[in-house]
């Protein structure tokens, strides 16, 4: 396949990202106080460190990913994710900024799904639907924390339950997320779930990436593929048609490298809706569980982001929504499409999309998926 072989040649031209590495060095992780929330419960950030200097800041309030400092072509290290510098920030109003969100990533139509012959109503808070887990998700709890650090592995542990009816979802749901920072500048993101009745969960990441560093500028120079034959194109609500449709001649052919804003403002349905894109793409797993989802890099700075994972689909979102009220770490407002998401995930609205991946868990049979975020650098574009 095309965006196998472009992979592959890819990698040879990869490089070490920090200049000449400290052979004695070792990985490090530290807690800090990092507010409290509105009830006064406190909140600390985790910050996980490789012998490289890349660096996860990590929030036990939603499992923010706060920061993520990776190095250019050159050795020298930015901030890739946007966000905002204290609690306070992420206490108000905003779209998700590096959250863990469920029990349902995405959307599910009108707020509504029927399980086992029962109908179940969730919050609306994305016009008539459900959108991430409704008003108080996942990415609105304090998680209990625990770290590790060994064997070149930096990790922390987040548990949540949510309790049977939270949000309107069946049954109690115990579920754990794992960061693991490794010494190959590697963030794994593992995900378990296990819940005593049938109930339906999709949870994943909602981090907003710019390779050239937040606040820096737009995205649509950055150049992305995506392993995907396929997508799932939209009606006006964002909700999926349930067609899986190809993206051969289409705006959302990236099965070989592109700019992000190549095609992004064409006169196509599917961008009208979306106001640029944000769909969700059906990866190719070929016979592989941990498959290659997309890749996108920096030409300026030469920075590279792979993402893999377990999942059957990834939502590609630029930023369509931003609009510059938000101010970032950097003092910079977050204008259209300062930042893009790849959020590996089941389908938008599985429940109600009986020829979707399935998203129904089961006592006795956990819900696990696996995201790896791989950062790496080529020679930047002269």
């Amino acid at each position: 396949m095309r965006f196998t072989a472009t992979l592959m040649m890819a990698a040879v031209l990869l490089t070490a990202a920090c200049g000449k590495k400290d052979q004695g060095a070792k990985g490090t992780v530290t807690k800090q106080d990092f507010g409290k929330t509105a009830q006064g419960q406190p909140v600390e950030l985790y910050i996980l460190r490789n012998k490289n200097g890349v660096e996860a800041a990590i929030t036990n309030y939603g499992g923010i990913v706060v920061s993520l400092k990776t190095p250019d072509a050159k050795g020298l290290l930015a901030d890739v994710a946007l966000g905002f510098d204290s609690l306070d920030g992420y206490l108000k109003e905003h779209p998700y900024f590096g959250a863990i969100v469920g029990r349902y990533g995405n959307r599910i139509a009108k707020g509504k799904f029927t399980l086992n012959g029962k109908e179940y109503t969730l919050a609306r808070n994305n016009g008539e639907n459900s959108l991430h887990g409704g008003l108080q998700g996942f990415d609105k709890k304090v998680w209990s924390a625990r770290t590790e650090s060994a064997d070149g592995r930096q990790v922390l542990t987040l548990n949540y339950t949510s309790k049977d009816g939270e949000e309107g979802y069946p049954g109690k749901l115990d579920v754990t997320v794992v960061y693991t920072l490794t010494d190959d500048d590697d963030l794994h993101i593992d995900y378990t779930a296990a819940s005593d009745q049938d109930t339906v969960a999709n949870i994943t990441n909602h981090t907003y990436f710019n390779l050239a560093g937040e606040g820096s500028g737009d995205i649509l120079g950055h150049e992305i593929s995506i392993n995907a034959n396929r997508f799932t194109p939209v009606d006006a609500g964002l909700i999926p048609t349930g067609e899986l449709k190809s993206v051969e001649g289409t705006p959302f052919d990236f099965r070989n490298p592109k700019p992000i804003g190549k095609q992004i403002n064409d006169d196509d349905e599917q961008i009208k809706r979306g106001k640029g894109y944000d769909h969700n793409f059906v990866i190719d797993h070929g016979s592989n569980a941990l498959a290659p989802a997309a890749k996108v890099t920096d030409p300026k700075s030469g920075r590279v982001l792979e993402v893999w994972t377990t999942e059957p689909g990834v939502q590609f979102y630029t930023g369509n929504f931003l609009d510059g009220t938000i101010i970032g770490k950097s003092g910079t407002p977050y204008q259209q499409r300062y930042g893009f998401c790849l959020e590996t995930q089941h389908f938008p609205d599985s429940p109600n999309q009986p020829s979707f991946p399935s998203t129904v868990i089961k006592p006795g049979t956990p819900y696990k998926s696996t995201t790896v975020w791989k950062f790496r650098t080529v020679q930047p574009a002269r």
